[in-house]
């Protein structure tokens, strides 16, 4: 089969295209050919190696010391169950998934053996599969910060970041749930933002939101971008301020993966995608989402 293999630590340059034999299930597995995946920070970071300090030693561990230990990156994607290990019993062949690897990676390929108990759910009957593997990533990650922000309906609830692959997730769950919702983001993005149901937007580059006169119940930082000691000044009393950056990953489970289904099935979430690449394109995807300019996910097609 085909995969796109990270060579070394590095730029997108050290990404290449290689022939690598295909995996077969074990009892508990399934094999699954992967028509969508995609490419977010986090695969940047792990292509490039790029942690805080303090966790430079373990990661570097974890992830390999002069190159990835598991050089097939990717943890996101949807496709087709080929075929399935003889003691399985949630899926069959033919099931559309979308599912996500974590720390197994290995999206990049055309096929991926994941065991049956993994991040695996029935891809939503009304999204294809680029759309499908566009709204893991974003959709688990916001969910997991919302339950560590204890949000509620009728809060107001400001997402800074809010169009990027987890913002634009958490700008709809936030609706979802019933909030305030105010959106930050660039000026180009204002639009987008508010399509997707953001009751108010502030453009980051003219205004500074720490400088508002509102206050917020949650402040959710979707990029890493903001700090506690900033939004201190426009959170409400017992508000809270959660950040993908320096609170932890974001525990995925699976549970959050069959939510995201029935809400793209009852039309309160939609995936939004930058761009397209197809598999052997890999490295200008990873040059492009190095850029941080992203809108939303940036989609790999591999079949």
């Amino acid at each position: 089969m085909r995969a796109i293999l990270c060579t070394r630590y590095g730029s997108p340059e050290v990404l290449k295209l290689q022939e690598v034999p295909k995996p077969k299930p074990k009892d508990h597995e399934i094999l699954i050919k992967i028509h969508a995946t995609t490419v977010n920070s986090g695969d940047c970071r792990a292509r490039a190696f790029e942690c805080p300090f303090l966790y430079w030693l373990p990661m570097r561990i974890v992830l390999g010391l002069r190159k990835p230990r598991k050089p097939i990156l990717g943890v996101e994607l949807a496709g087709e169950v080929e075929a399935v290990g003889r003691h399985v019993k949630r899926f069959k062949e033919g099931d559309p998934i979308f599912a996500m690897t974590g720390m197994r990676f290995g999206g990049y390929a055309e096929y991926v053996c994941l065991p049956e108990t993994a991040l695996i759910a029935t891809k939503p009957a009304n999204a294809t599969y680029e759309q499908a593997a566009a709204i893991s990533f974003g959709g688990t990650t916001a969910l997991h910060f919302y339950r560590k922000g204890n949000i509620q309906s009728g809060q107001k609830v400001l997402i800074y970041g809010a169009s990027g692959a987890v913002g634009t997730s958490a700008v709809q769950l936030a609706k979802y749930y019933g909030a305030e919702v105010t959106g930050v983001c660039s000026t180009a993005n204002l639009e987008l933002v508010r399509s997707l149901g953001a009751d108010k937007v502030i453009d980051y580059t003219t205004e500074d939101y720490t400088l508002s006169t509102e206050r917020y119940d949650l402040i959710f930082d979707a990029v890493g971008k903001s700090s506690r000691g900033s939004a201190r000044k426009v959170l409400a009393p017992n508000g809270r301020f959660v950040s993908v950056e320096g609170q932890g990953v974001a525990k995925e489970r699976t549970e959050d993966l069959v939510l995201l289904k029935e809400l793209v099935e009852e039309g309160k979430l939609a995936a939004v995608i930058d761009r397209s690449y197809p598999l052997e394109h890999m490295r200008q995807a990873h040059a492009y989402v190095d850029e941080g300019h992203k809108r939303g996910s940036v989609v790999i097609l591999v079949t």
